[in-house]
């Protein structure tokens, strides 16, 4: 009688009689990790292989495979910017604008797609109905029309009915500081002096605060069922402690106005048509599949927890934050990821309305300009995997934090 050799395919007596490769093969684990070892090496070899190919090609064509050309000159103007540039810069500098850009309005893009996205999410399932047919309508309306048409259309709107500049200065502005143009809307800028680090040392202080009293409120109601105000303790933290501080110091911040001068405005910040465009289009367009989202996670709550709740004299908007979305957000985290990743991505059509992000600088002008094709597009892919990566990692990890624990 032979004994079989565990995790082996052959009787111990045939697989002891072969070499070691062959007994590493034979073995069920060895021999995976065999193959996908094998795997990978094809997978690299695939890819030296067509980037050889490419760097020959580009030879054949009088062209080199580097990156020298980023720190050339740039020669070409950005209107929106978030750090000091000029067209002296090189074409570096200018990609960094281009991320910091795309950074600006894929996150303010997330944070309002988000808070629009819940309260509709919410509205739909509203038991009023002129408000529920309102938003959805809405919802169908955003969702069944590509993006790119959104953002040309929101552009066409500020472009084409917006006043200019003298005209906004008369009737198109708010207490005479902010104007809203077809060039922009204008704002006043904040000037921080030296001081000010205490009120920005308070607000931190105020946000630990907010974390501790937050984790000692839940416990307080985990162990007594008492239910502190924690939002109006944590607002007032968050506001009152800051204001307080930038009192005592003496207010050590001063505005620079806008003013009209020639025919613009001068001074102040202004809101690119392009940034607004944008930002507006891809929240609207992304807050109507995440409003889907939370409805559907809503739905997934089972119906006595409403019953369970009203039963104790709970009303529907402390149901609704205190057990309901709760518990919804382990549906509604995952697909929330996609749409993130989504919005981020399709900020890449920014290039339709002249918005000045990666896509137009390093991966429009700078490609023309310098005939890098492969280089440029290298960096412009490169830079959009780590924000996806970035973004996934983090919900990934929300997600994980609010998964139920089985004991």
């Amino acid at each position: 009688m032979t004994t079989v050799e565990v995790g082996s395919d052959l009787p111990h007596d045939k697989a002891g009689q072969r070499n070691p490769i062959m007994r590493l093969w034979y073995d069920k684990r060895s021999r995976s990790v065999i193959l996908q070892i094998l795997t990978m090496a094809l997978l690299f070899a695939f890819v030296a292989y067509i980037g050889s190919n490419a760097v020959a090609n580009l030879r054949l064509l009088g062209k080199t495979f580097s990156f020298d050309f980023l720190f050339e000159p740039a020669h070409y103007d950005i209107n929106q910017r978030l750090i000091e540039y000029t067209a002296e810069h090189s074409h570096l500098r200018a990609g960094l604008v281009g991320i910091l850009n795309t950074l600006l309005v894929a996150i303010c893009g997330i944070v309002l797609a988000t808070i629009l996205g819940f309260i509709m999410g919410v509205l739909r399932l509203s038991p009023n109905w002129l408000v529920n047919r309102i938003v959805y309508c809405f919802i169908e309306f955003t969702r069944n029309v590509p993006l790119l048409l959104h953002i040309l259309l929101i552009h066409g709107i500020i472009v084409n009915i917006l006043p200019r500049p003298k005209q906004a200065q008369d009737w198109a502005n708010f207490a005479d500081t902010i104007f809203f143009t077809n060039r922009g809307f204008f704002l006043p800028k904040p000037i921080f002096e030296d001081a000010f680090v205490w009120v920005v040392a308070a607000f931190i202080a105020a946000v630990i605060f907010v974390i501790v009293f937050r984790r000692h409120a839940q416990r307080v109601q985990d162990e007594t069922g008492k239910h502190l105000p924690v939002f109006w303790i944590c607002l007032g933290a968050l506001v009152g402690f800051p204001l307080l501080i930038l009192l005592v110091t003496g207010v050590p911040v001063t505005w620079d106005y806008p003013a009209l001068r020639g025919f613009n405005f001068r001074g102040g910040m202004v809101l690119r048509p392009e940034f607004l465009a944008l930002w507006l289009a891809l929240s609207l367009y992304t807050s109507a599949f995440i409003a889907e989202i939370v409805r559907a996670g809503i739905l997934a709550v089972k119906k006595g927890q409403w019953e369970a709740a009203f039963a104790l004299g709970v009303n529907r908007g402390r149901t609704l934050n205190l057990i309901i979305i709760p518990q919804a957000l382990r549906v509604i985290v995952p697909p929330l990821t996609s749409q993130y990743l989504n919005l981020t991505k399709n900020s890449s059509l920014a290039i339709a309305i002249g918005y000045m992000d990666i896509v137009a600088t390093i991966g429009g002008i700078s490609l023309m300009q310098t005939g890098k094709e492969m280089e440029t597009m290298i960096i412009v892919l490169g830079l959009y995997l780590i924000f996806s990566l970035v973004i996934s990692a983090f919900m990934n990890w929300y997600n994980r934090r609010i998964a139920l624990v089985e004991r």
